[in-house]
């Protein structure tokens, strides 16, 4: 049994293709097939079932891959390991955050940090709340930004960064978007332009909503910051955006940006580990960083 058997026969798990597989590994697909073909004769079970056009694990395929899975990360993890015993400069970071945070907040800090340990690599991963969450607890990645910061959990620790206002973003001609402030029910009868179901903003603004007396009609839904900036500035809606999603803003089409009166709207963004795992030494080094990053006020 080889490494690469294990690599080949886990990305076409993932992708359920052996054609998929093969384009993301750059090999050509009957080196796999040949090698999991090959797995399977050594194992003497089948790994695959064939599924219309698609693979599909046999469940003793699925239990080969939880297994296998846990077996590649914790080499990863040793010789990542072993480097940074040797070096801990030398180390590599995974670093899980939402896109939320990619626009302004990410870039910046591993820039920050990078100028104090410039040989540290990173590995980034991007997702929704409760998939970043399953990131750490699977140990995927190391650390994970989230926003909300979870108060409890019984798999991970969270520490508080940042508490951010969130701000009404309008179409640059609304009879709204030259005040200083508004109340957030002035935007009661508005079509919004939200993060589609599973991205933590969602209901953080659709409860602010309901505090001020209304139910959002949501008239699209995006998986991007930069989308929805760009359909309310198109004139397509109305939305609720963190403060850093709404800096550096450039080109000819951008909305209004308007400070909400009342209800106050605000998010907690924080830095989460598994509690069961000890951090790496460089993933520590990057953790004390952040809780140094921000004001001591939080």
């Amino acid at each position: 049994m080889e490494l690469r058997q294990l690599h080949y026969f886990l990305k076409v798990a993932k992708k359920e293709h052996v054609t998929k597989a093969a384009a993301e590994l750059h090999v050509a697909q009957s080196a796999i097939s040949r090698q999991i073909h090959q797995l399977e004769q050594e194992l003497g079970v089948e790994l695959f079932g064939q599924k219309g056009r698609n693979l599909q694990l046999t469940p003793v395929g699925r239990l080969f891959a939880k297994r296998i899975e846990s077996v590649l990360t914790d080499l990863e993890r040793a010789v990542v390991e072993l480097h940074e015993f040797i070096d801990p400069e030398m180390g590599e970071i995974r670093l899980g955050f939402p896109h939320s945070l990619g626009v302004q907040m990410v870039p910046q800090m591993i820039s920050d940090f990078r100028k104090l340990h410039p040989n540290v690599k990173f590995k980034f991963k991007q997702g929704t709340y409760h998939s970043l969450i399953a990131d750490v607890v699977t140990g995927e990645v190391d650390l994970a930004l989230i926003s909300p910061c979870p108060e409890r959990h019984e798999l991970i620790n969270g520490d508080l960064l940042l508490t951010e206002e969130l701000y009404a973003v309008l179409p640059p001609n609304h009879e709204l978007a030259e005040r200083r402030a508004i109340a957030l029910a002035e935007l009661s009868e508005e079509a919004f332009v939200l993060f589609g179901e599973g991205y933590s903003l969602r209901p953080i603004v659709w409860e602010a909503c309901r505090n001020a007396g209304f139910t959002p009609k949501v008239s699209f839904e995006s998986e991007e910051t930069e989308t929805i900036r760009g359909l309310v500035a198109a004139g397509m809606g109305v939305s609720v955006l963190p403060d850093m999603a709404l800096q550096h803003l450039s080109g000819p089409l951008q909305p209004a940006k308007v400070r909400i009166s009342s209800p106050e709207v605000t998010r907690t963004i924080g830095l989460i580990q598994k509690k069961s795992q000890a951090l790496s030494l460089v993933s520590k080094v990057f953790h004390h960083f952040l809780v140094d990053y921000f004001p001591a006020d939080r």
